[in-house]
């Protein structure tokens, strides 16, 4: 199985596994060039989508870069696409892509994310979702989370599928916590 990873790293590469065993390989002209603009691309798409909600920009993390770029490997290393261990990753949030490799541009891997404003309402995490199911608007949530402030990406591909990997500091989708603006009307008291 063939894998290749990009994130912000010194010397990106393209690695090709055999079995168990990784070599690295220097990476192509056309890699290289997508390794730098890779960052650029998927905070911009990110920002995007939080100027649409109103909030300030996130900025580029290179440690959550990291962090992605390893768990990202794993998957298209193991083939299973689930959350990383909450526990491993205290106080980050995570947003999981997969699809065709080559079939999909940056933008548009976060732009499924961002989808999700179609069933998202304003209020208390979890009861954000128009559906009453809060995984529904998980990714989009994670990205307006007002609190998060910076964010880390990389991308895993094998000869079949690319795996996006962002992580999220600080973490939003808090259970009892605001996201989104309220609605007209809407308001909370405490003492």
């Amino acid at each position: 199985m063939a894998w290749s990873i990009v994130s912000k790293f010194k010397f990106p590469i393209a690695a090709v596994a055999a079995g168990s065993f990784a070599v690295a390989t220097p990476a192509t002209a056309a890699s290289n060039a997508f390794a730098s603009q890779f960052p650029g691309r998927v905070l911009a798409a990110h920002n995007k989508v939080r100027a649409g909600a109103g909030l300030q920009p996130l900025a580029w993390d290179n440690a959550l870069g990291n962090a992605a770029a390893a768990y990202a490997q794993q998957m298209a290393m193991t083939g299973v696409f689930a959350h990383s261990d909450r526990n491993a990753r205290r106080g980050t949030g995570e947003n999981l892509w997969m699809g065709t490799r080559g079939a999909f541009s940056i933008e548009r891997m976060v732009s499924d994310w961002a989808s999700e404003q179609r069933m998202f309402r304003p209020g208390m995490f979890p009861a954000v979702s128009r559906t009453g199911s809060w995984e529904q608007v998980g990714h989009y949530t994670q990205i307006i989370w007002p609190t998060t402030t910076r964010v880390g990406c990389a991308l895993a591909s094998t000869a079949r599928a690319d795996y996006l990997v962002c992580r999220y500091s600080p973490a939003g989708n808090v259970n009892g916590r605001p996201v989104g603006a309220a609605p007209a009307g809407v308001f909370a008291r405490s003492r």
